[in-house]
């Protein structure tokens, strides 16, 4: 049958085929009657019926790219924060209105089905949120994609809040399972660890041209769940390619007979460990153990896909950077690279000098960091026991890397020291950033600033030996989903004004700029804004009974939990802000509402310290009379994408205060302006070029830059000395350590006061402490002036064009993956 035979959905029968496709998956596909079926039933029948024709979809394009035989691009992560898959589908597709019609005609309200769908717990902060917005970015651009990371069964975890603190908790998001991927029992890939290697003969060039046979491992399967991306007004679609991981065999029937009834499942439990949950805790050797495990696993099969799928029409590997581009999103997947020259040269015959050459062709690598403690890498010893192999071929790419080196900048062993891919002080380590740089064609950072200080700091002798490779690509968010579905409020008074077609170009939002001086339009903004804090403050009294005054100031921070985020900053200012209040109630005070959410890896104390001080001093704020309405703080618990889609629209200021040269980029500031809210922050990351486009008029820059921190670093930065000169902040800190916000546990926060007082003050808090205050007061000033308020909010709306994850990834397409649109 002829797949455009199976839906005629044009205009005049398209409710009509969707009325009767859901009833259909209702009843044929969940065994439901409609009589009794619950809101949920619903949800998945019409989400089944959504994703056939996605399926319809992606059939014909896979037919269309087999004819080009064009490159096609698969970007690994270790995570793809996804979110609501149904709605975004609707949106994609065009169907939300054929959809709610076909539902209503059904007797289903479509408004009440949306929130019963799980977020996919396939990530947790911007790493893998970015890599959703890419991949939504791709199918839209047309470019031909996968993505390729784990099927969690658990994601990271789902935070409760218990008594204040922060407690992890399985994120059962499978329970009811998912409509929106596809099992592919068919795509299986065996998985290897642990064995020995076995060599016979020599090599001449001292390099891995032997015979080399990996033997006596122990394996696991990977098994292909596709989850199918599309594109925005278009009939692409790429695919999600999730592994999960099985045992070889899964059950022991000898065992269970002889009684053994846990031993005869042991090895299923121990290999399905692997896909469990993202990001086990790393305080434990068997935690870390487990994350190695875990990022070669899907490098393994990915690269094993692959391949498969390109020998699949050709006979040499040849051409295989012509066809193939792998990006690898930060280190996690870096042992792709390895894996690449397995296949090749164990596999596949091909010398060590040929697949090295090939292998550099094939990949390019985004650096997400500058902090030397967060660039990722791996004990020699655990890597040989784990992959031995990999080991032996990253010696060999190490060997022929210094040697080039030295052949062409002559001998310098301080340079080889230092980029050496294995850190040979102390304890020797596999450093799996070096491994990146070394293997791929392109490097970037993501942000002006970010990839600039990546070349003047961590990478700095590698971009002296290879400046062509190093770029920047600013990041990027997708406006579909964070305007039109989060935003539907502003979205619809965009539309009325400019038309919908800011969706796939959004620089049209710079024809804003005119309206932003308009009585009107500036009157249906504030409104629309409105909408959104009423609708955040419901939320917030539903679920945590806390009553906030939607007119009030929504200062928001939502985003990782992390010390260089620096959540104690705003804590310090709530504080402060405070103590003002109790001395001076009766003060012209712009009331407040200040809200965090974001979770804390399991095993950082520190940053679990900072929601437990967040949930205590808004227990202490809240609940004192005498600061009233004035000032409330709220931290909502397992921020997500669907909770990020309800608390972004409604903030009025963004905090974005990181120390200035440690935040990459951030993608939360400009889902944040795009929603028309002004930024408060540090010149760091993405926040300089924002204020470049929204004008710098339009935020609130405070603290000390780049160049002023590695100065008061160079020369002794001492917080004791901030400490003794301003009154405030010493009352701050003092009360802290003498436990104002914890009566039951005076010492809770000791270690608190430790950072600031006798620790050092890693991340500079104190340097920017009043400077950020001051910084505070003039968002008070601005806030009061109600239109001028409303009018640089608009302006920072139109500025954000620039900020589409459109752009970035054609950028990625033209300058690093020369990867071509598919002509459909």
């Amino acid at each position: 049958m002829n797949l455009n035979d199976l839906h005629q959905d044009d205009s005049a029968n398209q409710v009509a085929n969707l009325k009767r496709s859901i009833a259909s998956k209702l009843v044929y596909a969940l065994g439901k009657d409609p009589a009794a079926a619950a809101p949920r039933d619903w949800l998945q029948a019409a989400a089944l019926a959504v994703r056939e024709r996605l399926v319809e979809r992606q059939m014909k394009l896979d037919g269309v790219q087999a004819g080009q035989d064009g490159k096609r691009v698969y970007y690994m992560s270790i995570e793809f924060l996804i979110g609501r898959t149904f709605t975004n589908a609707l949106l994609a597709l065009g169907l939300h209105e054929d959809v709610r019609q076909a539902l209503d005609e059904l007797g289903v309200d479509l408004e009440q089905l949306p929130e019963l769908e799980p977020d996919a717990a396939l990530g947790n902060g911007g790493l893998g949120r970015l890599a959703a917005c890419f991949l939504d970015s791709m199918a839209t651009l047309n470019l031909a994609g996968m993505g390729y990371g784990i099927r969690y069964d658990y994601g990271m975890f789902k935070q409760e809040i218990v008594d204040g603190r922060q407690v992890e908790a399985p994120d059962y998001w499978l329970t009811g399972g998912n409509p929106w991927e596809v099992a592919r029992p068919n795509v299986q890939f065996k998985v290897r660890f642990g064995g020995r290697i076995e060599t016979q003969g020599e090599a001449a060039d001292g390099t891995a041209n032997m015979t080399v046979k990996w033997v006596d491992t122990q394996d696991v399967i990977a098994m292909a769940y596709d989850t199918i991306i599309p594109g925005y007004a278009t009939d692409a679609t790429n695919t999600l390619r999730l592994w999960s991981a099985k045992a070889v065999d899964e059950f022991h029937l000898q065992t269970f007979n002889g009684g053994n009834y846990v031993g005869a499942v042991e090895e299923k439990n121990a290999a399905e460990n692997i896909s469990r949950v993202l990001y086990p805790d790393d305080s434990t050797q068997a935690g870390r153990e487990l994350r190695l495990r875990q990022e070669y696993f899907f490098c393994a099969a990915s690269l094993q896909d692959i391949i498969a799928r390109y020998l699949a029409k050709h006979d040499d590997f040849d051409a295989l950077p012509d066809h193939v581009a792998i990006h690898l999103n930060d280190t996690h997947p870096v042992l792709a690279i390895p894996e690449l020259m397995r296949i090749l040269i164990d596999d596949h015959g091909l010398e060590f000098a040929r697949a090295w050459t090939i292998t550099q062709k094939v990949f390019s690598y985004t650096n997400h960091t500058l902090m030397q403690e967060a660039l990722e890498t791996w004990p020699v010893d655990m890597m040989g026991h784990f992959l031995p192999r990999h080991l032996h071929i990253i010696f060999d790419i190490n060997k022929a890397f210094i040697d080039a080196t030295n052949e062409q900048f002559g001998i310098d062993v301080e340079r080889m020291r230092r980029v050496s891919l294995i850190d040979e002080a102390g304890e020797r380590r596999v450093r799996m950033a070096h491994l990146a740089v070394v293997a791929s064609h392109k490097v970037n950072g993501v942000s002006a600033l970010h990839s600039d200080l990546m070349t003047r700091s961590i990478f700095a002798d590698f971009a002296k030996l290879f400046p062509e490779r190093f770029n920047n690509k600013t990041n990027g968010i997708t406006p579909r989903r964070w305007l039109s579905l989060a935003n539907p409020s502003l979205s619809k008074l965009i539309d009325a004004r400019i038309g919908p077609d800011w969706r796939r170009d959004l620089e049209q939002l710079g024809r804003l700029r005119d309206l932003a001086g308009e009585q009107e339009f500036a009157q249906q903004f504030r409104a629309a804004k409105l909408v959104n804090k009423e609708r955040l403050a419901s939320y917030i009294q539903e679920h945590l009974g806390i009553t906030v005054d939607p007119t009030s100031l929504f200062d928001v921070q939502v985003k990782r939990i992390h010390e260089y985020k620096r959540q104690l900053l705003n804590v310090l200012h709530v504080i402060t802000r405070y103590n003002r209040i109790l001395a001076n109630p009766d003060a012209n005070w712009v009331p407040r509402t200040v809200i965090f959410a974001g979770k804390a890896a399991s095993a950082y104390h520190m940053a679990k310290q900072t929601i437990k001080l967040i949930n205590d001093v808004a227990e202490v704020v809240n609940n004192d009379a005498r600061v009233g309405d004035k000032l409330k703080v709220v931290f909502i618990p397992n921020y997500s994408v669907s909770l990020a889609e309800i608390i972004i629209p409604a903030a009025d200021l963004s905090e974005q205060i990181s120390t200035a040269g440690t935040e990459a980029s951030g993608t939360g500031n400009m889902k944040l302006g795009l929603n028309g809210a002004l930024t408060i922050g540090t010149l760091d990351g993405a926040n300089v070029e924002m204020r470049e486009n929204v004008g710098a008029d339009n935020i609130f820059i405070f603290g000390n830059t780049t160049e002023e921190v590695e100065a008061l670093r160079a020369q002794g930065y001492n917080p004791r000395e901030i400490i003794e000169q301003n009154e405030e902040l010493r009352q701050v800190l003092e009360q802290l350590r003498d436990g104002l916000f914890s009566p039951d546990e005076p010492a809770r926060f000791h270690d608190v006061y430790k950072v600031f007082a006798e620790w050092g003050d890693h991340y500079l808090l104190l340097a920017d402490y009043a400077s950020y205050v001051q910084t505070q007061d003039a968002v008070d000033e601005l806030f009061r002036q109600g239109d001028e308020w409303n009018r640089k909010a608009i302006l920072n709306v139109a500025g954000m064009g620039v900020f589409s994850s459109d752009r970035t990834i054609a950028e990625y397409a033209e300058q690093i993956w020369n990867a071509q649109p598919v002509k459909l």
